[in-house]
């Protein structure tokens, strides 16, 4: 199948998600403050890789709407989450603003960092849970700043100093998942989200494009193996921990996140069975999950259960990362 199919396909899927965004709030209806921005990420990758630029209005209408709070609520990972759109909305249109937003909000991040545990940031400003999710995205968000920013060294220091402590942290298990977090400092054997897995692959494969060491693929490679035989059902496609019992708009959004990265990492290392993986699974979804409005549901071996902007946005990543 040619790239002419998928452009179709997320041409659809970008229209259907649209639905959704409120411009009198200028965020998406129905899911909260998190998942507008990766809604909005998945707009700017579908306008970068097919030029289609329909929806990029939307870029500039949220950012003016909510520049003042920059970007900032209660917990650090919601803010990393934005601060990587407004890079990738960098990239896209050479707006010095929205590079400068996604430093500002790094150095937020930066006050999440204590001795705890040895290190890592808090999930939110309550200081109860060290997990996971923020410190991939502290990161990869470092990571990111620093390749467009060389000429601030604190960003790679931030990058080395935050996977040194992440490697170290137990979070990756003996089956080279990663569990939620930690209890006591240590592994607390908790849900192997899809996007636990996605982010982190985002980060490594940064850090190869930054040192040129292979080992960080390696690392990355064998997250991304354990997902696509672990983390699947018996026809090979991706399954949430939370698909059996039902997800809430959290677990709904985050197999896109991970697809979304594995295309990354393939673009580093163009192993065939990620992109054979990412074709096979929107192959799927769109044959079986999806809708008469083009709405694709959580289930991606079917059947459509329904809708919502975030499971239309993880839907519409994982079809933006097939192109």
């Amino acid at each position: 199948m040619n790239n002419l199919l998928y452009q179709t396909r997320a041409d659809a899927a970008i229209t259907a998600l649209q639905k959704w965004y409120d411009p009198a709030t200028a965020l998406y209806s129905g899911v909260t403050w998190w998942h507008s921005a990766i809604c909005l990420d998945a707009v700017i990758d579908y306008t970068t890789r097919t030029g289609n630029t329909t929806y990029a209005y939307i870029i500039p209408a949220i950012f003016e709407r909510h520049q003042a709070s920059n970007f900032v609520q209660n917990s650090y990972d919601d803010m990393a989450w934005w601060a990587l759109a407004w890079i990738n909305a960098f990239d896209l249109t050479d707006e010095r603003r929205y590079l400068e937003m996604a430093q500002t909000i790094f150095t937020t991040m930066t006050g999440g960092w204590d001795e705890v545990c040895g290190g890592g940031v808090w999930w939110d400003f309550r200081r109860g849970y060290k997990n996971a999710i923020p410190n991939e995205l502290f990161l990869a968000l470092a990571a990111q700043l620093y390749q467009r920013v060389p000429e601030e060294e604190s960003y790679l220091t931030w990058t080395m100093r935050e996977w040194t402590w992440f490697q170290q942290s137990g979070m990756i298990n003996a089956s080279h998942l990663i569990n939620d977090g930690l209890h006591n400092c240590q592994n607390n054997g908790g849900p192997t989200w899809t996007y636990n897995q996605g982010v982190i692959l985002g980060g490594l494969t940064d850090l190869y494009r930054i040192t040129g060491e292979e080992d960080y693929l390696h690392e990355a490679e064998a997250i991304a193996d354990a997902v696509l035989t672990q983390l699947i059902n018996d026809e090979g496609i991706l399954i949430e921990p939370c698909e059996a019992t039902g997800c809430d708009s959290n677990g709904a959004q985050f197999k896109g996140i991970f697809m979304r990265n594995l295309g990354y990492l393939y673009q580093a290392d163009q192993n065939e069975a990620y992109k054979t993986f990412i074709r096979h699974n929107v192959d799927s979804l769109w044959q079986r999950a999806r809708n008469e409005q083009n709405q694709i549901g959580v289930h991606w071996s079917g059947p459509f259960d329904s809708a919502d902007a975030s499971r239309q946005s993880s839907a519409a990543h994982t079809i933006n990362a097939a192109l």
